[in-house]
């Protein structure tokens, strides 16, 4: 019964088959993956295709959305960081 339940969610209202977002991502889906995300400028293009393009496994989108929110904050605390520092010595220089 539930074979049957989980067939007529893969099938359109055309009885075309979609393909399933919900899938899980193979281990060589990972190995391409992370062969294309050392591909420079190319990953950046590709983390939001992937995150937001709409092709991608449900998974794998939802990874490259946290990806995404983690470079933004990384960025801001790098950004924070910096200014800080940079206040810091140049108070520290002004002294001598």
């Amino acid at each position: 019964m539930s074979e049957e339940v989980r067939l007529e969610e893969r099938v359109g209202k055309e009885g075309n088959r979609r393909e399933d977002s919900s899938e899980v991502v193979s281990v060589g889906e990972w190995l391409v993956t992370s062969l294309i995300m050392a591909i420079p400028i190319v990953n950046i293009v590709m983390v939001f295709v992937w995150a937001f393009g709409g092709g991608a496994k449900k998974s794998k989108a939802n990874f490259f959305q946290a990806a995404i929110i983690m470079m933004i904050i990384s960025i801001i605390l790098s950004i924070l960081l910096f200014s800080s520092l940079m206040s810091f010595f140049s108070e520290f220089s002004q002294g001598y």
